[in-house]
């Protein structure tokens, strides 16, 4: 089934066209939430806010059902399906009354329009790294999901961008350090070892991109501040491929310098 706005066709909005033809639709959810169109941007109040946000990150259409309980389940059925009925037309009415189609309707369905999502360009970009994509910058791959944001779906959907993330991160370290760039690697590295400081992965290719650019003395830095940290916070020497980059960085044959 096509999903179409639910309201009147006398006050229906003109449906957005696809992003990057000239829409000018964009959504916002790393760092905060932010919907701008045609460069303007629209002051949604935090129920349609929520029902944007929760749409963006969906694969597919919405049973509407799902959707009133997943955002409203602490309401009576009928009050959630009043909710989500008031949060959708709120959503599509936008800044100053003006209208456009945010989210597509049916009577059993919603979903998000064809609006760009940076979240979800993330999760495309940690993906093209993972399998061996070309570099990006490292700050595409760094944001918070909607920061401040309590819900469980939140919760759950900040933790799996973050994890995809990371991993795309320190893959893209290892191609960097793996085509001899190593300050690029470093970078990339870095950002990851901020991230996760225990991740003893990252910290064995921030070594060896500091062993790459001629900084033994930095690899052996870092090497002793992550078996210092791997010690205090879980009890636990550095890893056999850890050592093995320390021996790299300094000719250590145990990494217990």
């Amino acid at each position: 089934m096509s999903l179409v706005d639910e309201r009147p066709a006398a006050s229906r909005p003109g449906v957005l066209p696809t992003p990057g033809a000239g829409s000018g639709a964009r959504l916002r959810l790393l760092g905060g939430f932010e919907l701008t169109v045609d460069g303007e941007a629209w002051d949604l109040p935090p129920a349609a806010a929520r029902l944007v946000a929760f749409l963006a990150l969906q694969a597919r259409p919405l049973v509407r059902s799902h959707v009133a309980g997943v955002l409203w389940g602490d309401r009576t059925e009928e009050r959630a399906g009043a909710c989500l009925r008031s949060a959708i037309w709120r959503a599509n009415t936008g800044h100053g009354g003006r209208g456009a189609a945010v989210i597509r309707a049916s009577r059993s369905r919603l979903a998000l329009a064809a609006i760009s999502v940076d979240a979800l360009e993330a999760a495309d970009a940690a993906h093209t790294q993972l399998v061996g994509g070309s570099p990006v910058a490292p700050d595409v791959l760094s944001g918070e999901l909607l920061p401040g944001w309590y819900d469980d779906w939140v919760v759950v959907e900040r933790e799996r961008l973050r994890q995809v993330c990371l991993e795309g991160m320190e893959q893209m370290a290892q191609t960097l350090l793996e085509a001899g760039l190593w300050h690029r690697a470093i970078e990339a590295a870095l950002y990851v070892v901020a991230a996760e400081p225990l991740r003893e992965s990252a910290h064995r290719v921030l070594i060896d991109a500091h062993v790459g650019a001629g900084n033994r003395g930095e690899a052996l830095r870092q090497f002793r501040v992550c078996r210092a940290l791997l010690e205090r916070e879980l009890g636990l020497p550095p890893g056999p491929d850890l050592v093995a980059a320390a021996a790299r960085a300094g000719g250590l044959s145990s990494g217990r310098r």
